[in-house]
């Protein structure tokens, strides 16, 4: 069985693409003898297969590797792996345009509007945790002349790290953080979105990490997924995905009570007072819906609009909507908006769109029906393209406000600050993982900052991330944090030492 295919990319470009299972720096064939087709989101054409990991054998294999590279990584002195990093950040600029482009066959992302964008961000993220590796150090504590206490930041061991389909690369060089520390990782990737973080390992190998100490094994979450929880030998789970997918895995780490940390599901609210800049609250709330056609779990999705400007806004929305957010080929540079990832996520975001229509609301924008511009284009209407969406006068026990969508799908209705709480409306959800409020009082910025349920907020922006800054949620939208400091703190132990000089008995 091959364990290489060449693809011809959709800009004409051909490659090298892995297929295989990446452990101990070399690629290999699954024991299965099965493969996960991969499809094109935007033609629903399969452009490969890749080996689906046994959830035994190649499990074991994987966590092997990484638990005989433990021993030797986490003794690499820091400025080698300083440089590590640094090396594998150049590699993945110097391969940028390749990287963005097989991401975008892989999830449907218009390259030169997000692929592009989020190569970018993981040669940031890579060059952010390197250099932190020679910063990772404890306290130290003299309670007396005859006593030093003092504490280290020590590696687990291995972590298994759980990849979703919207942000492949992104995500999974953001749980750098744990290989940065002086951790062995397993990662599976999403079994929809395998092939970019497959080519990302060659640039691994190249930049000369040891073997074992980053493994990619390929798989569906329900065995191959729950193998990896499950192994006693994995220290610690990182997951990225829904809430469902979120609570099994929290409830399986039990089996060696390992540590999880779990980024999931959210139904982000926006808060539009009538006294904010009305061009940056139109263009910021597209950014925080539209974005990654909507696949985003921090999605600002749920747009709470001060009733002074509440229909200025919508159709100020709708206006910018059609001009800017261009639905096509991802492959094109004049397209913003992809396709959802496949045919069971398209169904679901136009059944919860039909939703909409069905309970009543006003379509200021979409619809069920495909974009124009798909419909009559031959190659690209199989794809699994959904016409951005805006729902005006929402009622918030719907459907399509309470329940996290994953599309591009906006949800608006007016409020009266006079005579609602509209934070407390915005905390009447399971889910805490971001809030964005647009206003030009600082007091009232403060009071939503502090008073909102989530684990980050966005004054005057949405869905704005940044490398120093933890990325996190709370309530059913997570556990821990991934980014900043606190990033690398999720995948260490504080050992604790006394040193006794001279308290003698």
């Amino acid at each position: 069985m091959a364990i290489t295919k060449e693809i011809t990319l959709p800009s004409g470009k051909t490659y090298q693409q892995p297929i295989g299972l990446f452990i101990n720096n070399e690629f290999k064939e699954a024991k299965t003898g099965k493969f996960i087709p991969v499809t094109y989101p935007a033609t629903s054409e399969v452009v490969a297969e890749v080996h689906i990991a046994d959830a035994v054998d190649d499990v074991n294999e994987a966590v092997n590797a990484a638990t005989d590279a433990f021993k030797i990584w986490k003794n690499v002195p820091t400025s080698e792996k300083r440089d590590l990093f640094f090396k594998l950040a150049d590699l993945c600029q110097e391969n940028i345009q390749l990287l963005a482009e097989i991401e975008s066959l892989d999830t449907g992302k218009a390259v030169d509007n997000t692929s592009i964008h989020d190569m970018g961000r993981i040669v940031e993220c890579l060059k952010y945790y390197g250099g932190w590796i020679d910063k990772n150090v404890g306290e130290s504590y003299i309670p007396s002349p005859k006593k030093i206490c003092y504490t280290y930041h020590q590696p687990l061991g291995v972590v298994g790290c759980i990849i979703p389909f919207n942000y492949p690369l992104s995500l999974m060089s953001w749980k750098w953080a744990a290989i940065a520390v002086g951790n062995t990782t397993v990662f599976k990737a999403g079994d929809q979105t395998p092939l970019s973080i497959l080519y990302f390992a060659t640039l691994v190998e190249k930049a000369g990490f040891p073997k074992g100490v980053f493994n990619v094994i390929n798989g569906y979450g329900m065995d191959v997924g729950d193998a990896l929880v499950k192994h006693p030998k994995v220290s610690k789970i990182a997951f990225t995905g829904s809430t469902v997918a979120g609570k099994i895995i929290q409830s399986n780490c039990s089996s060696n009570l390992k540590a999880c940390s779990i980024e999931a599901g959210g139904k982000s609210p926006i808060v539009i007072y009538k006294d904010c800049d009305l061009e940056q609250a139109i263009k910021w709330t597209c950014v925080g819906i539209f974005s990654n056609t909507g696949q985003v779990c921090s999605g600002t999705s749920r747009a709470y609009i001060e009733e002074e400007i509440y229909e200025e806004f919508l159709s100020k929305l709708k206006e910018y909507v059609e001009k800017t957010y261009v639905v096509g080929d991802p492959f094109k540079s004049d397209t913003v908006v992809g396709p959802v990832i496949n045919d069971v996520q398209y169904k679901k975001v136009i059944n919860y769109i039909q939703s909409g229509i069905d309970d009543g609301c006003r379509v200021i924008l979409g619809g069920t029906e495909k974009p124009a511009t798909i419909a009559k284009n031959d190659s690209l209407n199989k794809g699994w393209f959904v016409q951005p969406t805006i729902f005006a006068d929402v009622n918030d026990n719907m459907k399509i406000v309470q329940e996290e969508i994953f599309g591009p799908v906006l949800s608006c209705r007016k409020f009266n600050p006079s005579n609602e709480d509209i934070i407390e409306t915005c905390n009447n959800s399971p889910y805490g993982l971001g809030a964005a409020v647009f206003t030009q009082d600082i007091t009232k910025a403060n009071l939503f900052a502090r008073d909102i349920e989530s684990g980050q907020v966005w004054v005057n922006s949405s869905n704005d991330v940044d490398m120093n800054v933890p990325f996190h949620g709370v309530k059913e939208s997570g556990l821990g944090h991934e980014l900043g400091s606190y990033g690398l703190k999720n995948f260490t132990a504080v050992k604790s030492v006394h040193m006794n000089i001279d308290n003698r008995l």
